[in-house]
């Protein structure tokens, strides 16, 4: 009997040593500072890091779009920045955007009522922010207050015309990250009348230059000016943003949003080309002020 509970006291000691021993963490010797040999198996953790490092890519892709020069100080002046707040329990939206100086021509009224009248609408972006769906990049609901911005760069062509694009930050529902979208306007100041694709491009130069924007797009992948996530642009993606182009004195730079020719987390939004490569699709009207 004295036998049998000694054994049983050294089953029940090394049953105790046993358990402690699988739940203590496995660490790694090569490893400084303590830190625990992350196991290849935690998709959690493996599914964090993914999402900071996209996040941090992001946010660098949007830098470089906030900080790109624009023409802004040399048109100063003749551009006045005019800027609104709204706040509501839910949501903030800002929303920066250029109105021309009246003074210098009182035609430029017809661009100020255009952007107030059309673009600022604030009712739409409200729209948006309350009923959007769930969007390209999307990983899981979050809940937060949303805060919106809306701002722009501009540019000029010799005096004869003005672009400007705006910029628009999105959060959708079910969606991790923001995603940007854009709308350009060109604005011919002698004439005071805003001017269209059509009213650059010969008719039927939709493919031509297609086949330009998507060669461009393969040949910086190829050189490791793009990343290799992005891709060529569809016809119909190209139909609905072919308007989206600003020009100044040496370039026209076409915008697409998000994920239509790179994924949110990376490449780029513009694709911009010299406008000696696009000559031969110019219109050769003296009303077209790519035509000096």
């Amino acid at each position: 009997m004295k036998y049998i509970y000694m054994l049983l006291i050294c089953f029940t000691f090394f049953n105790c040593k046993t358990d402690k021993k699988e739940s203590s963490p496995i660490w790694d010797e090569n490893v400084k500072d303590g830190l625990p040999l992350l196991n290849d198996t935690i998709t959690l953790k493996d599914g964090d890091l993914e999402s900071r490092v996209k996040a941090i890519s992001i946010e660098n892709k949007q830098k470089q779009l906030i900080e790109k020069k624009d023409d802004q100080e040399t048109l100063e002046g003749l551009v006045l920045e005019k800027s609104y707040v709204v706040k509501k329990d839910n949501y903030v939206i800002n929303f920066r955007y250029p109105q021309l100086n009246e003074s210098f021509n009182s035609k430029h009224s017809n661009f100020n009522d255009f952007i107030n009248n059309y673009y600022v609408n604030i009712s739409k972006t409200e729209s948006d922010i309350l009923q959007a769906k769930a969007f390209c990049d999307s990983i899981e609901s979050i809940k937060f207050r949303e805060e919106r911005f809306i701002d722009y760069k501009i540019y000029s062509l010799n005096d004869a015309l003005i672009s400007v694009l705006f910029y628009k930050e999105n959060f959708y529902s079910g969606a991790l990250f923001p995603s940007y979208s854009f709308d350009c306007f060109n604005y011919k100041l002698s004439s005071s009348v805003f001017m269209t694709f059509a009213d650059f491009f010969i008719a039927g130069a939709e493919e031509e230059l297609m086949h330009v924007i998507n060669k461009t797009i393969k040949s910086k992948i190829s050189k490791g000016e793009m990343y290799y996530e992005c891709w060529e642009i569809s016809v119909e993606d190209f139909t609905k943003a072919k308007n989206n182009f600003v020009i100044n004195d040496t370039n026209i730079e076409f915008y697409f949003d998000d994920c239509v020719i790179c994924p949110s987390y990376t490449g780029t939004y513009s694709i911009e080309i010299p406008l000696v490569d696009l000559l031969p699709l110019l219109k050769k009207y003296d009303t077209n002020p790519l035509i000096l």
